[in-house]
């Protein structure tokens, strides 16, 4: 198999699982960026910057995205505990329970096209985007554990 076809590969499976979460954010009148973010929060404190930097969006276009956010009561902020200069970002009992139903309804809309792994299937195909996932997210706050 040549490099092209996997770059194709991925290309193709990017589409296809950002087209579902661009439909579920739409239903739930979330943009993707911030259908990231409450992905991002799901399972961490953050703080506003390393946001911006991840996701590549400048730091007053992050600060609107956290501000409409914390309006519908998804997001909060606090004083980064180690750095009283920086601002930490983190879900509400709302944004909780969002973003598990969000999570649920992407799982369902993804369903039909993992079911055609089976279980050993499924866990190479882990093993193998791992390494390229944590090489996207690069060293930091925001890579994977």
């Amino acid at each position: 198999m040549t490099s092209d076809a996997v770059v194709d590969a991925l290309v193709r499976s990017c589409f296809q699982v950002m087209g579902v979460l661009t439909r579920i954010g739409a239903e739930n009148d979330l943009s993707l960026t911030q259908l990231r973010v409450l992905g991002i929060l799901r399972d961490r404190r953050a703080r506003v910057t390393d946001l911006a930097l991840f996701l590549g969006v400048d730091k007053s276009s992050m600060s609107g995205l956290i501000d409409r956010a914390e309006r519908r009561g998804l997001i909060g902020r606090d004083r980064n505990p180690g750095d009283r200069r920086a601002t930490d970002v983190f879900l509400t009992p709302a944004g909780i329970e969002l973003t598990g139903r969000l999570y649920a309804d992407v799982r369902r809309a993804l369903e039909p096209a993992t079911r055609e792994l089976d279980a050993e299937q499924q866990r190479t195909l882990v093993t193998l985007l791992d390494p390229i996932l944590i090489g996207s997210a690069g060293p930091g706050p925001l890579s994977p554990a």
